[in-house]
């Protein structure tokens, strides 16, 4: 349009007289085609955007035929080399003659590609909020020995390699696959970690009590690594070892099982899915679990759960053919409840897209901290869980399109939120903002161990073999760890709990207008 109205304006107004010469009309003849050509390879090259919520405005049949057929004219691709393939680093394990070592040769360093790092996800800020207690005085190892008799090893990361320091064994693989985690992290981003000493527990209940860190025992508080913390503790939360995988219970590495859950969870619509609440575990781990059991159909009431009890010695004797998590899928609500402390139940339950009714935990993990009732759960109180576990199945009966729009929310945190890639940036930035406040050099014990993937991986068989191949770092990451946000402004953290509050509250309040009129209908 913009050379149109240029040709009109240079004529002054007179009226146009062809042009005698036979050269010059072809000239300009040509230099149409040629203009007119490129605006319409330009015009056809132009991408559509749509943007979400936009309607997208397609070409009736009628319309189609009404307009002349354009065929992009295609220009010769550049052919560029294919990018060499990603060197892999496998385990090689020894013969029986031979000594398991390390590999020597693995990366110690490598360069990531020079891009901006993407924002680490909300729940990372709570890093700085449990490092807290030590920003001011630090971390002296006078500290750090003090906890030894309650930590189950200690982790020392010392020029880009990671040596364990074992005290005592702990239940089940817990510490082999503890270990194996960290081992990863460090073939994952080679060279990046920090020189560091940390102890580690590997318990259900966090240990160090704030109430023992009183008054002048304040500038003493022993930093001990867990799988969860409390409000009443100072135990920093670490991802658990399910993570990579737990043998004993056949829960295979978290990338494939959430994968497996995805997949079984698709092939059955939500519609088309049991209009109940859906438990299945160990009752008797603690006293809210077996209170559960007292939510299936009653003669009185029909709590609308479904609640089972899972021996787990039973499906060991079978061979896991009942507990697959893959499988747990076939109801529109699934529970989730504590069991001692924290469980590594909650990813899963919330892996479903079922919308989860999430009894009050008092423990919370890594990601916990940054899920929203209503949004991602639906909240159930420890001590009204069958009246609340009801209501909640009759609402979401009567709103499919809002529950399932929940249980969708929960199923999106955990899929693109706790993905592995960003545990371990978790693990990453924890770590190096942890060493931040050590006050003392670091130093590999005597009797310390290195831990590469060989070592741990070659002595085992079996399942456990098998979920450390399967969750094994194949070669050191071509793009940086995400950027580490800001720490919480105390008008941040306390307008974030006032929104969870308040949103509960509402929550409890049509509750109670539910049962005023459930009693009156069943009175009458």
């Amino acid at each position: 349009m913009e050379e149109q109205s240029s040709s009109h304006g240079c004529c002054g107004g007179k009226a146009w007289r062809p042009v005698k010469t036979w050269a010059s009309a072809t000239v300009f003849v040509l230099f149409t085609v040629v203009l007119l050509s490129r605006l319409v390879i330009s015009w056809i090259d132009i991408p559509t955007f749509t943007f979400p919520g936009a309607s997208i405005f397609k070409t009736t049949a009628n319309e189609s035929s009404a307009q002349p057929s354009l065929k992009k004219t295609e220009s010769p691709k550049t052919e560029f080399p294919p990018e060499p393939a990603k060197k892999e680093f496998p385990i090689n394990c020894p013969n029986a003659t031979t000594k398991q070592t390390c590999p020597l040769d693995y990366p110690l360093k490598h360069e990531t590609k020079n891009i901006d790092a993407e924002v680490c996800p909300e729940y990372f800020r709570w890093i700085h909020e449990d490092l807290r207690p030590w920003k001011a005085a630090g971390i002296t190892r006078e500290m750090l020995e003090g906890i030894k008799s309650t930590a189950h090893f200690r982790i020392v990361v010392h020029k880009g390699k990671v040596y364990l320091d074992k005290f005592r064994p702990a239940y089940q693989t817990r510490e082999e696959f503890t270990f194996w985690g960290i081992a990863q992290l460090a073939r994952l981003y080679p060279g990046k970690l920090p020189d560091l000493e940390l102890m580690f527990q590997c318990e259900d209940r966090p240990a160090i009590k704030k109430e023992d860190y009183k008054g002048s025992k304040g500038t003493k508080i022993p930093p001990l690594f867990h799988y969860c913390g409390h409000h009443t503790a100072f135990d920093i939360p670490f991802p658990d070892w399910s993570f990579w995988g737990w043998p004993e219970v056949n829960i295979k590495p978290w990338e494939s099982t959430l994968s497996a859950i995805k997949e079984k969870a698709e092939m059955m619509p939500w519609k088309d899915r049991e209009p109940y609440a859906y438990w299945k575990g160990n009752p008797t781990t603690s006293r809210g679990r077996g209170e559960l059991l007292k939510c299936n159909d009653s003669k009185e009431i029909d709590w609308k759960a479904h609640v089972y009890n899972q021996n787990w010695g039973r499906e060991r004797a079978e061979g896991f053919k009942h507990s697959n998590l893959e499988y747990q899928c076939t109801h529109r609500y699934n529970i989730y409840i504590e069991g001692i402390a924290w469980s590594v139940s909650q990813k899963y339950v919330l892996a479903c897209d079922a919308m989860t009714l999430r009894v009050k935990p008092d423990h919370y993990d890594i990601y916990s901290r940054g899920l929203i009732p209503m949004d991602h759960y639906w909240p159930i109180r420890p001590h009204n869980k069958c009246r609340d576990i009801k209501y909640a199945v009759e609402w979401g009966n009567e709103h499919p399109a809002q529950a399932q729009a929940i249980g969708e929310n929960g199923w999106r945190y955990v899929a693109e939120s706790v993905k592995m890639k960003y545990v371990y940036d978790y693990m990453f930035h924890l770590l190096s903002e942890y060493a931040k406040l050590l006050k003392f050099e670091t130093k590999v014990p005597r009797g310390a161990v290195e831990m590469c993937s060989e070592a741990m991986a070659c002595p085992f068989g079996g399942s456990i073999r098998k979920f450390m191949d399967d969750s094994m770092v194949m070669s050191p990451s071509d793009v940086p760890p995400c950027s580490l946000p800001p720490p919480y402004k105390p008008d941040e953290l306390k307008a974030l709990q006032e929104r969870k509050e308040k949103v509960t509250r509402r929550v409890e309040m049509e509750e109670a207008r539910y049962w005023r009129d459930f009693n009156r209908r069943t009175s009458s």
